[in-house]
């Protein structure tokens, strides 16, 4: 994995912003065109459809949810909200088969709730454009940790990637 170093606030080089390789991932998932103050009630509902699958044993994650986003948010937001997985699954109900594409990303880890995830991609962002890196897309999250009721949010962690041209 190529890496370009960076240290953030927490002294940790792998939480800083750098560059990785990252390989092709196939990926189940719940797709969506959602205005932005709707992304919240898709992610719900998304994770209940892929819960359900889950259970059923149909689908095996491989690893933490995510979600990519194939365009950067706006006021509507093309996003595929889901689990990494083996192999392509059998597309049922609203789950379908997508993939994370290998590319090489931009990657920072954000430590902390949900709600400020904007500060970290923004972060991200500033970082990328001063390395002359070229932003493209897709740009997703790995939800490192999974949110459990009564968890401190500060103990949250959420890997962002931003796919980056030469």
């Amino acid at each position: 994995m190529h890496s370009t170093d960076s240290t953030d606030t927490t002294g940790r080089p792998e939480d800083g912003p750098r560059v990785v390789d990252v390989p092709e991932q196939p990926i189940a998932v719940v797709l969506g065109k959602v205005p932005m103050a709707e992304v919240r009630p898709f992610f719900d509902a998304a994770f209940h459809e892929l819960g359900d699958r889950m259970s059923r044993g149909e689908i095996t994650p491989t690893g933490p949810a995510l979600s990519l986003y194939r365009s950067v948010p706006g006021t509507l937001v093309d996003l595929e909200v889901g689990f990494p997985v083996a192999e392509p699954v059998t597309p049922t109900g609203a789950v379908v088969a997508s993939r994370v594409p290998a590319t090489r990303a931009a990657t920072l880890m954000h430590h902390g709730n949900y709600e400020q995830l904007g500060t970290s991609w923004e972060r991200l962002q500033a970082w990328a454009e001063e390395q002359h890196l070229e932003l493209r897309t897709p740009l997703w999250e790995v939800y490192v940790t999974e949110p459990h009721p009564g968890d401190d949010p500060r103990d949250m962690l959420t890997q962002l990637f931003w796919a980056v041209g030469e």
